[in-house]
């Protein structure tokens, strides 16, 4: 549940102020850490960056891998649960293992367990 209000708590500092779409982002590492992040808006729109990709980039930039991430959830004040975009998806199936537990999460703090399989299960990766 730690993580579920972390995420979001994240919402907290969102910069959106075109969309007014506030999303959170929390992971937490294996060493019991947490790592947080938000969607970062811009009037050109394709300068804008998600919740996710701010999240899984700090805790990378930080010297974690994938072998560190225990868990990602994804909050937004929505009915349903909010789900990562198709760049956020691609991004994540690079920096995630395939069996990383990924909580969508909705404004009741009800969640959705996948990973990145479920969501995105013919991505590519080079490196495979």
């Amino acid at each position: 549940m730690e993580l579920f209000l972390k995420a979001k708590d994240a919402t907290i500092y969102s910069y959106s102020p075109y969309s007014n779409f506030k999303v959170g982002c929390a992971i937490e590492l294996k060493n019991g850490k947490f790592i947080c992040g938000t969607n970062i808006e811009n009037i050109s729109y394709g300068l804008s960056m998600c919740a996710e990709r701010v999240t899984i980039f700090k805790a990378i930039s930080e010297g974690y891998d994938k072998d560190d991430i225990k868990a990602m959830a994804v909050y937004a004040e929505t009915k349903d649960f909010v789900r990562p975009c198709g760049a956020c998806l691609q991004v994540l199936s690079e920096l995630l293992n395939r069996d990383c537990k990924i909580y969508l999460l909705n404004k009741n703090l009800e969640s959705k367990e996948v990973t990145i399989e479920d969501l995105l299960p013919m991505g590519f990766n080079s490196l495979e």
